[in-house]
């Protein structure tokens, strides 16, 4: 596997994958988190001019993307009912799906962005059973609770290397 920035041109791919997460996770009992329109395309297509948007692809198809940028996020400016491991520099992870054709496609991307900064903080609906799962399982620590910026509730959590 290979990460390596999106391209303009792969936006229907993305928007297909994310169009699969939403079932996905509406099947696993996490419909509101990105409800049915969630990341919009206009989000997308931003995260890749902005150069923040990236996919792993495996035998040059495209089988993971997800966003991922070094420094502070407004998201993670307060937490509440915890704190963060540390108040160092860090990069963040959002907007994480896989096509669910690869095992460990999720997993190597999380390293993947572990292995830029050696900090990363990452957030989760209460009801993304499946993400929390995916985040213990890659020695993510639970630190608190953030809000997103429509001032819903996510699970906050952070590793370091």
């Amino acid at each position: 596997m290979e990460i390596r920035k999106t391209k303009p041109e792969e936006l229907e791919v993305l928007l297909k994958m994310y169009e699969h997460a939403r079932t996905f996770m509406a099947t696993h009992g996490n419909a509101s988190q990105w409800g049915n329109t969630y990341p919009s395309p206009q989000l997308i297509l931003d995260d890749i001019t902005e150069g923040n948007s990236y996919v792993c692809t495996e035998q040059d198809q495209i089988i993971a993307t997800f966003y991922y940028k070094e420094g502070a996020d407004p998201t993670y400016m307060r937490i509440y009912e915890g704190e963060w491991i540390n108040d160092s520099r860090y990069g963040v992870v959002h907007r994480i799906t896989s096509t669910g054709n690869v095992k460990g496609a999720a997993s190597f991307c999380l390293n993947w962005a572990l292995e830029q900064c050696g900090n990363i903080r990452i957030d989760t609906h209460r009801d993304n059973i499946v993400m929390q799962h995916l985040l213990d399982k890659n020695g993510f620590k639970y630190c608190g609770i953030v809000y997103v910026e429509d001032g819903t509730e996510r699970i906050a959590y952070q590793k370091v290397v």
